[in-house]
């Protein structure tokens, strides 16, 4: 991988972690076109390339994040802020228990880059057609109880295995408890920061580990800056167009570029 593909792969990132058409199956895209080799550093420069979008996350959401997570440890009150860091631990819980169990069949997954990348977008296309087209879409996060963010952190592991889309799964198991579309985006972009944060520290163990780091490393500070700067601006970009737009776009998208991988691959 040289410098500029890291660069390319970082703006694909950041434009596809947030927006509901699957990052994964991108980069994975990405991947075979590039001739890059599907091993276990390509795996690990995918891992840590999200944490830049993570960046991205806290940079959008700091205010919401600290008050949230300052309202979590205060057990004197319930307010809003708590009951809602409350959800996002029980939201968070499920996609880190299948992320533990299922990391190396996960992993063997992405040696079968084209394939793994055509079940995320035909799996996203899936979900997003009936997120859009089977819900009410009439409830804010005030109105979250327990159970929903039990349900929409099961609707998380989709993105684990087989794998979708990580905003879609989300987004759609928030719309399928009745949340508004740009309701059930904060929420999914809010529960995924514990998740994208454990699995990068994670794989950041595996690459501490890697014989040649130094060469490596240039790669990943590449790959994560560009993918930072870019998920700014797409979170920023999706929150206003989910305000007045349906996802059929994106459903649509998915099934296209899905189609066209499965024939190639």
């Amino acid at each position: 991988m040289s410098i500029f593909q890291s660069f390319l792969l970082g703006i694909i990132q950041g434009l596809t972690e947030f927006i509901p058409v699957s990052s994964t199956a991108h980069l994975l895209i990405s991947q075979t076109i590039f001739k890059i080799p599907a091993d276990d550093a390509m795996f690990s420069f995918l891992v840590i390339v999200q944490l830049g979008t993570l960046v991205s996350l806290f940079a959008f959401y700091w205010k919401d994040l600290l008050s949230i997570a300052k309202a979590t440890v205060d057990f004197r009150r319930s307010t809003p802020e708590r009951n809602l860091g409350f959800y996002i631990i029980v939201a968070t819980i499920p996609a880190l228990l299948a992320g533990y169990l299922l990391k190396d069949a996960v992993e063997a997954l992405f040696r079968h880059p084209m394939l793994q990348a055509s079940v995320r977008l035909f799996s996203a296309a899936i979900l997003l057609t009936l997120a859009e087209s089977l819900t009410g879409k009439n409830r804010v996060l005030a109105s979250m109880t327990w159970l929903d963010a039990l349900i929409v952190g099961l609707f998380q592991i989709i993105a684990v295995f087989p794998g979708a889309s990580r905003s879609g799964s989300t987004i759609s198991g928030g719309m399928f408890r009745g949340f508004d579309r740009p309701s059930a985006a904060r929420f999914a972009f809010l529960m995924s920061v514990p998740v994208m944060l454990a699995a990068g520290g994670y794989e950041m163990l595996d690459v501490l580990k890697m014989p040649n780091l130094g060469e490596f490393l240039p790669l990943l500070a590449v790959g994560f800056i560009t993918a930072a700067v870019v998920g700014w601006f797409a979170i920023k970009w999706l929150i206003s167009y989910l305000s007045k737009h349906s996802l059929y776009l994106f459903a649509a998208y998915c099934a296209v570029v899905g189609t066209i991988v499965f024939f190639l691959r």
